[in-house]
């Protein structure tokens, strides 16, 4: 039986490519590598550091993470920073040069305080990697988009991971937040063409409704009336990043990340009772899951403000 894992490999660059063949690149880079019928889909935030919201979307894609940890430097400290708050496993990979004392002094009572660690070995990591696999989520069929474009003779396209159910040729779907619906034509898995997806795997979809000029990465394909949508997302409390230095509070510009989705937003209010963001443009969101606050003109420190669960 086939399987699949997708994994955000943050810390340092160059070493995704070390474990696999270089796919799809734009500020996200994908590496692909597939044993026997394991299939493994690496994802660098390539503009990482200089932009903060590629290391977002790369968790946001991921069912694990590989913190690699060459040096104590800014990308490791912020990378810690929202894996802190984020709840994919994580496993610290720890290259020689760096002591085991100095990065326990960091991780000290943040989440990745117990995370499983690994030297920093190619063949281990690979290893690791073959013997991962995403989880399966019952339920209707969502599709993260991350990457799209149009194909001569084909139509427009969309690149995702399948996060939930199973999406079938001919699935009628809303391409959320926009109003649009569109068919599934056909599906890829690999440059293999597929009658279905399961969850987990990472699919090529050509689209009829839609063209590829009205794709972007962050809308979801779902049944309708399945996710929640709107400019305004109420939830919370707010749970801060402990590492945060910047003075974010209501009324304040900030950018709020839903899934692959990152948006400007203002903060309206932030207290015990929770959460109120209203976005600059339409969002959808499935109850449950979390939202986060960024902060990308803090002058210092960690980018992200925390996170919250959006109500449905």
């Amino acid at each position: 039986m086939p399987t699949s894992v997708t994994v955000a490999v943050v810390g340092a660059p160059d070493v995704a490519k070390e474990l696999g063949k270089k796919g799809t690149s734009s500020d996200l880079t994908l590496f692909n590598a597939v044993h026997d019928e394991h299939a493994i889909t690496l994802v660098e935030p390539t503009q990482f550091p200089e932009k903060f919201p590629p290391l977002v979307q790369a968790l946001a894609m991921a069912d694990q993470a590989l913190l690699i940890v060459r040096e104590l430097a800014r990308p490791v400290a912020e990378a810690i920073a929202i894996l802190d708050l984020e709840t994919v496993p994580t496993t610290i990979v720890l290259d020689p040069t760096v002591g085991e004392a100095d990065l326990g002094r960091i991780l000290k009572g943040t989440r990745l305080e117990g995370a499983p660690r690994t030297a920093f070995d190619l063949p281990q990591l690979r290893g690791l990697l073959e013997r991962w696999a995403a989880p399966t989520v019952e339920g209707t069929v969502e599709v993260g988009i991350d990457h799209a474009f149009p194909v001569k003779g084909v139509g427009a396209v969309a690149l995702g991971v399948v996060r939930r159910g199973t999406l079938r040729a001919h699935d009628r779907l809303r391409l959320y937040p926009t109003p649009k619906e569109v068919e599934v034509r056909s599906i890829q898995v690999h440059d293999v063409d597929r009658k279905e997806a399961g969850c987990g795997e990472r699919v090529g979809v050509s689209l009829k409704g839609a063209d590829a000029d009205e794709l972007a990465r962050g809308q979801v394909l779902a049944p309708p009336g399945t996710l929640q949508e709107g400019t305004s997302v109420v939830g919370g409390p707010l749970e801060r990043c402990r590492y945060y230095r910047g003075d974010a509070g209501p009324g304040a510009s900030l950018h709020l990340a839903l899934g692959l989705q990152v948006v400007p937003a203002r903060l309206e209010a932030a207290g015990p009772e929770g959460v109120t963001v209203v976005a600059d443009r339409p969002v959808a969101w499935r109850a449950g899951t979390f939202g986060y606050l960024l902060d990308l003109s803090v002058p210092a420190g960690p980018r992200i403000v925390g996170r919250f669960s959006p109500k449905g």
